[in-house]
């Protein structure tokens, strides 16, 4: 592979990393974790993050694959299309058109590209599962794609740390802090990084939960998040509207502020984020 010197996310809410926050609210994730990593040793390295939550693949593509373009970085995540997959319809042929076209596009640019798989929802809610074939199918023609394109491809779906309850946040669709640092492991194993620990270790043993506890849990999650989801596509709404990238610019990833407890880029003194 490449020497990695600048390293850029494209994506939705998986690679802007929310449910995985800085102490200062903001959104951390798999990616963050993932620069800090890469950013160590290698001094002038950049990290750039344009994933915005709620993105559709199209938006994506308009948004933040010209600015990949522009960037021209030696790294490029690429994970887009989940918001699609669990939209109320859903032309899987079509959609990894779209998909082909745009890594097409991303590969044009020098870049080493990585793509991800979607999640096996096999021990998800039975509303959530009803999405697997659908998963299935779109994985395996971005595989297709990765092979074509000579990309990589970390597998998220055969990550079986992820099938554990305690790696979902309470909407049951963005990861917890734990679960994404196992995918930056995963990233870093992929890419043939060093890697500093097994994203396979088992999660310590837990008590099941009683059945009145999960079904109690359940309806909470169908009160809290599947209702206004479904009224949000309804009327039309994303939760993205209106949101920026975190990291818009390619910067230096420096491993610590000594006023900040966590990582921060740096762009002048206004672009501290």
């Amino acid at each position: 592979m490449r020497e990695l010197r600048s390293f850029v996310a494209v994506g939705d809410s998986f690679t802007e990393g929310l449910d995985d926050l800085w102490d200062d609210g903001s959104p951390r994730g798999w990616a963050d974790r993932l620069a800090e990593r890469l950013a160590a040793g290698r001094p002038g390295f950049t990290y750039a993050n344009l994933a915005v939550r709620g993105k559709l693949l199209d938006q994506v593509v308009a948004d933040q694959i010209p600015v990949v373009e522009r960037m021209k970085p030696d790294l490029v995540s690429f994970c887009a299309g989940g918001n699609d997959i669990i939209g109320f319809q859903c032309d899987t042929d079509d959609l990894i058109a779209r998909f082909d076209a745009a890594l097409a596009r991303i590969v044009a640019t020098g870049a080493e590209v990585i793509i991800f798989t979607g999640f096996d929802l096999r021990r998800m809610h039975v509303l959530l599962r009803r999405l697997r074939g659908r998963v299935a199918c779109f994985n395996e023609d971005m595989r297709a794609s990765a092979e074509r394109h000579g990309c990589k491809v970390v597998d998220l779906w055969g990550m079986d740390v992820l099938a554990d309850p305690r790696a979902w946040a309470s909407d049951r669709l963005h990861l917890t802090p734990e679960a994404h640092e196992r995918v930056a492991l995963r990233v870093l194993e992929t890419l043939g990084e060093p890697v500093p620990a097994d994203w396979r270790t088992p999660w310590p043993a837990a008590d099941p939960a009683p059945w009145r506890a999960r079904q109690q849990d359940d309806l909470r999650w169908v009160r809290d998040h599947v209702m206004p989801y479904v009224r949000r596509r309804l009327r039309g709404a994303h939760p993205g509207e209106g949101a920026l990238p975190k990291r818009p610019n390619l910067a230096p990833f420096l491993a610590c502020s000594p006023l900040i407890d966590r990582p921060r880029l740096v762009d002048g003194p206004d672009h501290l984020v």
